[in-house]
C-alpha cells in the first residue's frame, strides 16, 4: 500500500511541477535572477501550506511522528548545498524538476539527470577518504523548532506548542508569498 501511495503522491507532484512551469529550466533560471517570481510564489506557499498541514496532522495523529526522519547538520551539508544551489542556478534544474522535465522530453533534463548519477556515484566511491574530514564535521545533531512528537529529535522551542511555531512559520511563508510580486512580462516576449 505505501508503494502504490509513493507513486500516486510522486506523479501527482510531478503534474503540479509540470503545470506551474518549474520544469522549464528557464523559468527557474528567471527565479533566481529575480526576474520572474511566479515559481518562488508557490514555493513559499507550498512550504507554508504543507508545514501547517504537516503538524495539524501530527496533533490529530494521523501521521506518525516515527516517519518522520531529521538528517543531521554536518559541515559538507553547507558546503553541497552551495554546489547544489549552483548546480540550480546554472542548470535550471534540480532533481525532482529534471526527472519532470525529461518525462516531458527535455534532452537536456536527461543530460542533468546522467550527471547526478555521475556525481553521486563518484562521492558513493571517495565516501570513504571523506568520512574522516571536516565535511563530515557535526555542526549540532539532530535538531526541529518544534517538538514532533519524537523523542530522537532535539527541540529547539521545547516550551512553545509546535502548532504554534509551525503555524506561525507557515503563514510568514504564505505572507511572503503573497507580498512577492507577480510575473513580470518581458516585452520582448509579447506576442502582437
Amino acid at each position: 500500500m505505501n508503494i502504490i501511495l509513493s507513486i500516486v503522491l510522486g506523479l501527482l507532484f510531478g503534474f503540479v511541477l509540470q503545470k506551474i512551469g518549474a520544469a522549464n529550466p528557464q523559468n527557474i533560471i528567471n527565479m533566481l535572477r529575480l526576474k520572474d517570481f511566479h515559481l518562488m510564489k508557490t514555493i513559499f506557499f507550498g512550504i507554508g501550506i504543507s508545514s501547517m498541514f504537516l503538524f495539524v496532522l501530527l496533533n490529530i495523529g494521523i501521521i506518525d511522528s516515527a516517519n518522520l526522519s531529521v538528517k543531521t547538520s554536518y559541515t559538507g551539508v553547507i558546503i553541497g548545498g552551495i554546489i547544489f544551489g549552483l548546480g540550480w542556478a546554472i542548470a535550471g534544474f534540480c532533481p525532482g524538476t529534471g526527472i519532470v522535465a525529461a518525462g516531458a522530453g527535455r534532452k537536456d533534463a536527461l543530460l542533468f539527470i546522467l550527471g547526478g548519477l555521475l556525481g553521486a556515484f563518484v562521492f558513493t566511491l571517495l565516501y570513504g577518504l571523506l568520512k574522516a574530514t571536516f565535511l563530515f564535521g557535526n555542526l549540532g545533531g539532530k535538531a526541529t523548532l518544534a517538538a514532533t512528537g519524537n523523542a530522537k529529535f532535539t527541540t529547539l522551542f521545547a516550551s512553545m506548542p509546535e502548532i504554534v511555531i509551525a503555524g506561525g512559520i507557515g503563514i510568514v511563508f504564505m505572507i511572503i508569498a503573497w507580498i512577492l510580486p507577480g510575473t513580470q512580462k518581458n516585452q520582448h516576449s509579447i506576442v502582437k
